[in-house]
This record gives structure tokens, sequence and C-alpha cells, in this order.
């Protein structure tokens, strides 16, 4: 239960931290959709650890293997298996956390509702278990470049109060990509950095928070009353280790202004019905209108951390634990390519339900 997520594009993840490897299972994929394993591998080079020196020295390539629903490199409309197989390995740095719960991590409470957990690495509530997700996003993110020219652009906004001045536009991906904390400006990124670093060296950790921004949405996504775009948005957000908090267009700052302030004005722009501002976020009554979407996710710090906890061990008793292995300082940096895969399994799936709802019959 709680493994698989979408309606129509329906992805199942599977798999531990220290286990043989890491999947997903995608149902509902269109057939005749050209893949190849390169694409797939593109995106989880941008997840995989060790990939700098402000991430987990983790020692990964994160091969992916296509097992199954792609035929002479095109989808045949069956599931699609994609397999990532783990090796480097280290269960010994995680043997005092077999008895012992981390402060602010899922080990206590996996212990609690299943009675049995993996210890090693964090077993299934590790950050690890995102390479399904980041597989079977790059899949979604195709098909709606190709089907709509939606492109999906997330980049760490701000770093434990250290933020960019002035919002970019939209960004492009190699921007993003230029420095290792992805943030799209250089100077702010090297300032990120710096405070990374500054807190790695202390053995201690830091948060922060990415912005994504999504182009050429299609309006008229999203299922009322329940499932509406931006709700299920949030709980793909949400869903992600280690994220605390979601807030779609002005969110929070919104609630300073007057509805004569906030309300976005329609206008008629080049022959086409468009918003004057953009407060909304693209989403308003839970369906797309055809604006840039945006949104941010508040990522906390890591809560693996080389200082002296306070905690309690599996028999009830007071404790204190020093955190061991191999974890990011700081979260954010990898997560950059988690938070637009799963904003393309939402839209995905949203596309394909508002094709199947107003697009077959002709009244």
């Amino acid at each position: 239960m709680g493994n698989s997520f979408g309606q129509l594009f329906r992805v199942t993840t599977f798999g531990e931290s220290h286990g043989p490897g890491i999947g997903a299972v995608i149902d509902g994929c269109p057939p005749r959709l050209p893949l190849s394993a390169e694409e797939i591998q593109a995106e989880l080079a941008r997840r995989r650890p060790g990939q700098s020196e402000i991430t987990t020295p983790r020692v990964e390539s994160d091969t992916v293997e296509i097992l199954s629903g792609v035929y002479q490199g095109l989808t045949l409309g069956t599931p699609i298996a994609l397999l990532v197989r783990n090796h480097d390995h280290n269960p010994k740095a995680y043997e005092a956390m077999r008895d012992k719960f981390r402060p602010s991590h899922a080990d206590f409470c996996y212990q609690v509702k299943y009675g049995i957990r993996n210890h090693e690495g964090g077993g299934r509530s590790s950050a690890r278990e995102t390479i399904g997700r980041v597989a079977a996003g790059a899949i979604a993110a195709k098909i709606l470049r190709l089907g709509d020219g939606t492109e999906i652009r997330a980049y760490v906004e701000s770093i434990q109060g250290i933020s960019m001045e002035t919002p970019p536009e939209f960004p492009t991906r190699e921007a993003i990509e230029a420095n290792a904390v992805r943030c799209p400006d250089p100077a702010t990124a090297a300032r990120m950095i710096a405070r990374i670093e500054e807190i790695r060296d202390q053995g201690d950790s830091v948060g922060g928070v990415i912005c994504c921004r999504v182009r050429s949405a299609s309006p008229g996504l999203g299922e009322p009353v329940f499932d509406r775009l931006d709700a299920d948005l949030a709980k793909a957000m949400l869903s992600l280790p280690a994220s605390k908090g979601f807030e779609l267009g002005s969110g929070f700052a919104g609630t300073l202004l007057k509805g004569s302030s906030h309300n976005d004005a329609f206008v008629v722009r080049d022959g086409a019905v468009h918003t004057a501002t953009n407060r909304s976020g693209g989403v308003q009554g839970g369906i797309s209108n055809g604006e840039e979407i945006y949104f941010r996710v508040a990522f906390k710090p890591t809560a693996t951390i080389k200082l002296l906890q306070r905690t309690v061990d599996a028999q009830g008793r007071e404790t204190s634990l020093t955190g061991q292995g191999r974890h990011d300082p700081c979260v954010l940096p990898r997560a950059v390519p988690i938070v637009e895969a799963m904003a393309a399994l939402v839209l995905l799936d949203h596309r394909l339900r508002d094709k199947a709802q107003n697009h077959t019959f002709n009244f």
C-alpha cells in the first residue's frame, strides 16, 4: 500500500537503499513512444550520489536497465519495468542504528508501524527510493514535451536564508546545471555552496526551498473537487523525503494582500485570454488556466548528522547517537530533478485524464 502514484499513468516504485536494487514499474504509458535507456540515464545522472563535494560521497553509477515494455526502441503500451542495481553498499556504518532511532528520521515510525525495518541506509525510507520516480518522470516529461511543448524547470531558490534577490526569468537547463547547488544565479550559488560546505564541516546539515516552474502546460488540467491539480501537486511534493511545505503561486504571502490586489485580472493578448498577473500560480479552482504554473517546496535539514544527539533505543531507553554513513549535508541540489520528475508525473496523468474525459466523444 502507498507505493503507487497516478491513475492513468501509474508508477509503482520498489527497493531499499542497501538492497539489490531500486526500480519502478510504469503502467499506462502510450505505445509507439521512441524511448532509450540513455534518455532516462540523463535524468538519473542529475540525481545520483557522489556528483559534487556538497553531496553524499556514496559512489553509484545508477545505470538503468529497461526490463520490459520497450521493443526496438518503441514503447509497447505494456508495463515498463526499470531497474537500477545498488553496488556501493556500506552496511557496517549503520550498525549503531539497528537499535537506536535517528532524531527526526523515519526510523522510529517505520518500527512502530511495521514492527520491522531495514536499518541499513534507511531502507525504504531512504531518498534512494526516488530513483524510480526520476526514471518514470523522465518518460512523462518526454511525452509532455512532444505532446504540448511543456517545459518543467526546478531550481534551488534558497538555502538557510540565502536566496536570490530577484526571481529569474524562466531559466534554462544550462543555467541551472552550471553549478553544484543548481541555483541559476551564479553569485547566489557561490554563497549557498560556501554555506553548505561550512555546515558540512561542522557535521551538521541545512535545508531550503526549491522553486518549480512549468511553461506551456495545457489549460483544463485538474479534476475537482478532490483531485484538483494543485492538490495532486501538493501530494506529490509532500511525498518526497525531507519535504515539509508546499505553496502554489503567491502562497502564504498572498494572505497579506486584499482581494483587489491579489486577483488576477483577465485580459486578451495576441487574440487569446490570459491573466494580467499570475498570483494564482497557473491554477484556479483546481484547474490549470494556461498560464505558467509555479510552486515552491520546502525541505528540512538532513536528519542524519555527525553531531551527538539525544535519542532512544528499541527497548525505550534514553541514549545518544552520532549519525554515521554517507549523507547529503543539504538535500536540495539532488532534489531538483526529483521535483521536476514528480511534477511531470502529475501533469501527464492529468493530461491523459483530461483527454479521456473531454476528447473521446463528440455530442
